[in-house]
């Protein structure tokens, strides 16, 4: 008879023996390793007991010292970390600061030495009144507010976060834009004509609001609007052949648009007038003025460049009497009271007369009421070195006082920073006249992109820019 066996394997000497269960973990073990197993329990238990008391002793540490928590400590190194941070953020605006700071402290002495040289030609003159006074004190406030408080740079802070962030926002810092070298065709290209897909030999130009560019075409004795992205033009002024009616042009070298009183004012070059068209209506604005370039300033003053007097003149819209002399008047010549074939002009928000002065290759720039003006482009005698020009055309000033100018004899269009002694081409400059030949006339749109009367080519490239 076989005796019935009660004999099991034990879990951890895996041999046939009475085991003994455990219920805690459900498995077997022989006598020797179940004390061995409540042995393990007991020491488990004695650890447990031991973090239990160090636990009771934290608290008691707490209660004690309460800003011994983890939370504190927490709090702490946010803190750390955060002030590492301010220290960094704060060390890298001061750094942008001080790079901008020459910029800033340039600009705002180049106004105070404009004021200086006023001041200099009142005494001078001794000639004021408390006109003169009071707009002397306004400009030395509005200065001195400049350096202090300049509006083109300023610190701004996010109030939205526990910890407010801080950035520097620089909104007059120049902004070097570059363009792409391969034009688009915006008008004409179909070779010289007379067609309204053609030019003959374009000359000042005019971007509005819309993108529509108004064009002197000088040789077909007209002005030319193309619609944006329109594939021909359409005559507004002008077209009737080369006469002296008034509703006839002769050679037109500029255009612009009035857009307060929504007419057009062109440079009549051939019959020394200066005209102004409301859609077929005409009148007369100046008279026997060998004109060229116009511009109007913020306040509605109208300026003409008058090629053979050497000098600018300002009209107010309306009173067209002689009008008052803002740049040259002194004779034809190459000092800096003087000009030499006087062509396009612009006016800057401060009302400074910028002129390209074709004879002595260079540009030069009138503030109000200056007696002499200073040469910013070329002034270096007719060359291709960056710091010549060759009988430069249209010009254009940007926000930042970056003057564009249609180097025409050398094919190029060139950008010059103030107080530099050599410009930059942005585009052109191939020698041969592809790319362009003789550019005229230079205009920006509302998006940047540059707008040139590519003259030889009798066509309008737009070169746009590369944001």
């Amino acid at each position: 008879m076989t005796i019935a066996s009660n004999k099991t394997l034990c879990f951890i000497c895996n041999e046939e023996k009475i085991t003994h269960p455990c219920k805690g973990c459900s498995k077997e073990f022989c006598f020797k390793d179940l004390a061995e197993h409540k042995q393990i329990l007991n020491d488990e238990l004695d650890h447990i007991v031991n973090e239990y008391n160090e636990f009771e002793k934290t608290i008691d540490e707490q209660k004690q010292n309460p800003s011994n928590h983890l939370l504190m400590k927490k709090i702490d190194q946010w803190e750390i970390n955060s002030i590492e941070k301010i220290k960094e953020k704060a060390q890298h605006w001061r750094e942008v600061v001080l790079e901008y700071s020459p910029t800033l402290i340039s600009d705002v002495e180049k106004k105070f030495n404009d004021l200086t040289e006023q001041i200099k030609q009142i005494r001078e003159e001794n000639e004021f009144n408390e006109i003169n006074l009071s707009y002397l004190k306004n400009q030395l406030k509005k200065i001195t507010d400049e350096l202090n408080n300049p509006s083109s740079i300023s610190l701004q802070q996010n109030s939205k976060l526990f910890i407010n962030d801080i950035s520097i926002f620089i909104s007059n810092k120049p902004n070097l834009n570059k363009w792409e070298q391969t034009a688009i065709t915006v008008a004409g290209g179909n070779g010289l004509g007379q067609q309204l897909n053609q030019l003959s030999s374009p000359y000042g130009i005019f971007i509005d609001k819309k993108r529509n560019i108004f064009i002197a075409d000088y040789r077909n004795h007209r002005i030319v609007e193309w619609k944006y992205n329109a594939r021909k033009g359409h005559i507004i002024a002008g077209g009737s052949g080369n006469g002296s009616r008034i509703n006839q042009l002769n050679r037109p070298t500029d255009v612009l648009v009035d857009q307060q009183y929504y007419s057009i004012i062109i440079t009549d070059h051939g019959n020394r007038r200066v005209i102004q068209w409301w859609n077929q209506y005409q009148q007369i604005l100046i008279d026997n003025i060998d004109c060229w370039g116009l511009a109007l300033d913020k306040n509605g003053y109208l300026y003409v460049s008058d090629w053979k007097k050497n000098e600018v003149r300002r009209w107010k819209m309306g009173e067209y009497n002689e009008g008052i002399v803002v740049a040259g008047g002194n004779g034809e010549g190459d000092q800096l009271n003087q000009l030499d074939f006087p062509t396009y002009i612009f006016v800057g928000e401060d009302e400074s007369v910028y002129v390209t002065d074709l004879n002595n290759h260079r540009v030069m720039k009138w503030i109000k009421d200056a007696k002499e003006g200073r040469i910013i482009a070329g002034g270096h005698g007719q060359g291709r070195d960056l710091k010549q020009l060759y009988c430069p055309a249209g010009v254009i000033v940007d926000r930042w006082d970056q003057v564009y100018v249609a180097d025409c004899g050398n094919h190029r269009i060139m950008r010059w920073c103030e107080g530099k002694e050599e410009g930059e081409i942005i585009v052109g400059g191939d020698g041969d006249g592809d790319q362009l030949n003789v550019p005229m006339g230079l205009s920006f749109d509302d998006k940047g992109n540059i707008y040139v009367t590519d003259r030889w080519n009798y066509r309008i490239e737009k070169f746009e820019i590369i944001l």
